[in-house]
């Protein structure tokens, strides 16, 4: 697709702010079915360009924007997501706060990249169902962990008799998140088997030893099905595990690093299943071993180990294969 024009959309809850890039037009839209229909038909109106040529680009705004996704995915309008913090890097910081401005910005950042920008397809009914209830998990899993650090530290320094009730109180809570964290990975694992390509992948990544349930879900959830990156080494970076080189002219020649900017729910899970394979995978033990051994650092050894479990996802996916341990049979 040549893209021509870009309509930069700023989406709020109640309303949609659109603006045209090549002619500056600007106007406001109801957040709503009814109102993506008209924003639509307006910007094939009154853009110059033909609609073949128009990209419509907004921010990822969560339930916001959903609505508006599924909608341009639907009707097979062309259409980009993307991130806000892209959006100032590449333009820079703005002052207040005004949507029809935020809404000129991004369609100007949109045409500036018009040549790299991935168009977006909206996931599966599957896939976003699990989304949702994955971020709910994860904000019970965070509630749980607040409770058992705040109740572990309550007790070193008060009196257990004098505080039973407050002690009581917070154990019942830990205990009835507890219920709810298991109902919702039934819930998810349930709906990942309704959908057979999923059920297909969620097994096959299972097959990976140290790869559990739950990293086989959240990896199925974040790469969306295995469709949203194109390799391992995208993926890594997304979970900021790929090392990056930390150079600068001729002073700067520091060792490669990974990036702060991260999915850190995927990467501190996948660190526990790197550290698991690290006990009981031969092969993998074996390697981190002799690497130790020979002077290398501890935590850069378990991050090239996060890596090859990443590439070892997308292996059995793309090759449609279950994880075949040569190390074993070899031995």
């Amino acid at each position: 697709m040549e893209i021509k024009e870009t309509i930069g959309i700023d989406v709020s809850k109640l309303t949609l702010d659109a603006h045209i890039h090549s002619n500056r037009q600007s106007t406001v839209f109801e957040n709503s079915e009814k109102g993506f229909a008209k924003l639509v038909k307006w910007a094939y109106v009154n853009s110059p360009h033909s609609k073949d040529h128009i990209l419509f680009i907004f921010e990822h705004t969560g339930l916001y924007s959903e609505r508006l996704s599924e909608h341009l995915s639907k009707e097979g309008i062309p259409y980009s997501i993307v991130s806000g913090l892209e959006i100032k890097r590449s333009l820079g910081i703005v002052r207040g706060k005004d949507d029809r401005i935020d809404a000129a910005r991004i369609a100007l950042y949109g045409y500036r990249l018009r040549d790299e920008v991935t168009l977006f397809k909206s996931p599966s009914k599957t896939i976003r169902t699990l989304k949702k209830l994955l971020s709910l998990r994860e904000r019970l899993i965070r509630q749980r962990a607040g409770y058992k650090t705040s109740i572990k530290e309550q007790k070193k320094v008060l009196g257990q008799k004098d505080f039973k009730l407050l002690f009581k109180v917070q154990e019942k809570m830990i205990g009835e998140l507890t219920v709810h964290i298991d109902a919702l990975d039934l819930e998810m694992e349930a709906n990942i088997k309704s959908e057979s390509e999923l059920d297909r992948i969620f097994s096959l990544l299972l097959s990976i030893k140290c790869i559990g349930k739950q990293a086989a879900m959240l990896l199925l959830v974040y790469t969306e099905g295995f469709t949203k990156f194109k390799s391992a080494r995208q993926f890594a970076a997304y979970c900021g595990i790929a090392p990056y080189p930390h150079q600068s002219g001729s002073s700067i020649r520091g060792k490669s690093r990974v990036s702060q900017m991260a999915n850190k729910s995927i990467k501190s899970l996948l660190n526990m299943c790197a550290l698991s394979s690290i006990r009981h995978d031969a092969e993998i033990k074996g390697y981190y071993e002799q690497r130790v051994a020979s002077g290398k650092n501890k935590m850069s050894t378990v991050n090239i180990v996060r890596n090859k479990l990443v590439s070892r996802a997308f292996a059995v996916v793309h090759r449609g294969t279950p994880y075949v341990n040569v190390y074993k049979h070899a031995s």
